[in-house]
């Protein structure tokens, strides 16, 4: 925990910073390659159709979705959903981001345990996001540490359904990358550009972990902090 108010000011800036120059990497890196097509000119739900196809996979629908870089595979209905831009586009990202959804409809077939993992804990991340925060400040206000404490187990929930999320979606990077090329859907010279696009997603994850860490060292700091006083 910082040890002065400028330090903390400087710490909680950083929260801020971190995960904002994430998105800011990922939107330019994506409207920078949204406009440049691949050779095989497929939209995201060809090329999405045909990497489900080529890996044995008939019972995952594919759908458009409103939004941008709303991209999502929802393993509960099995549906692989593209925004617009990606359904309907030609371009290297639209290539990129379809190719990683299916990723994870491949690790969903072959029941990948982190996934399995991740889809176990998400239930009880999603009640620790919502009442960690409460419960932490709720026991600082009225002097109840247990109370605290409880609320830093429900946050440690959370910030481990963060970690979880690293590797699958890794790997379904990885997957993409692998399947763009086996199929043909991109080039020898088209695989540098499509790593950038996904690349730069990862690091939207990976800067929500670290800052999720972060919070979590803070709080137990805090807590140990008072305990001892």
């Amino acid at each position: 925990m910082p040890g002065s108010f400028g330090g903390y000011i400087i710490y909680m800036a950083l929260l801020l910073i971190i995960p904002l120059w994430a998105q800011s990497k990922v939107k330019s890196t994506y409207n920078k390659f949204s406009r440049v097509p691949t050779s095989s000119a497929m939209t995201g739900a060809e090329v999405a159709r045909k990497i489900l196809n080529d890996n044995g996979i008939y019972d995952v629908q594919i759908e458009e979705t409103r939004g941008v870089l709303s991209d999502h595979y929802d393993p509960r209905k099995k549906v692989v959903r593209l925004s617009s831009s990606n359904f309907h586009g030609h371009s290297m990202a639209a290539s990129a981001v379809a190719a990683h959804e299916v990723g994870h409809a491949i690790q969903h077939a072959e029941g990948y345990a982190f996934l399995r993992f991740r889809s176990a804990l998400a239930p009880a991340a999603n009640l620790g996001s919502n009442l960690s925060f409460f419960l932490i400040i709720a026991g600082f206000i009225f002097g109840m540490l247990q109370l605290a404490v409880v609320g830093v187990a429900f946050m440690s929930v959370a910030v481990l359904f963060q970690l979880v999320t690293l590797p699958v979606e890794f790997d379904a990077s990885n997957r993409a990358m692998a399947q763009l090329v086996s199929t043909g859907i991109i080039r020898n010279n088209e695989e540098r550009d499509t790593k950038k696009v996904l690349n730069a997603a990862a690091m939207t994850y990976v800067a929500a972990a670290l800052v999720a860490v972060a919070e979590l060292i803070r709080f137990i700091l805090i807590i140990v902090a008072n305990n001892r006083d």
